[in-house]
């Protein structure tokens, strides 16, 4: 695997593109493991939108896949509990 550049540092979404026949549900793995990967503290939003604008293969799995991150990538929820009251 080759490595990537600095929105995929491992080169796993760039691996997706170029798979033959690759579908969703292996999309989705390979999704959240590079989400995994990011810094604490990253914003994945921005991160999605450079690998869309890179790759945003129209038709292909991933890029469906990536689109459905930026809809779920939105502002950080409160927590709840007694984590969610420290200051």
């Amino acid at each position: 695997m080759s490595k990537g550049h600095k929105d995929d540092p491992k080169g796993l979404i760039t691996e997706a593109y170029r798979i033959e026949g690759i579908g969703a549900a292996e999309c989705r793995s390979i999704f959240l493991d590079w989400a995994l990967s990011l810094p604490v503290g990253a914003e994945p939003r921005s991160h999605i939108e450079a690998l869309l604008a890179r790759h945003g293969e129209e038709g292909h799995p991933m890029t469906e896949v990536l689109r459905e991150g930026l809809t779920r990538a939105g502002a950080p929820r409160r927590r709840g509990g007694a984590s969610g009251r420290r200051n």
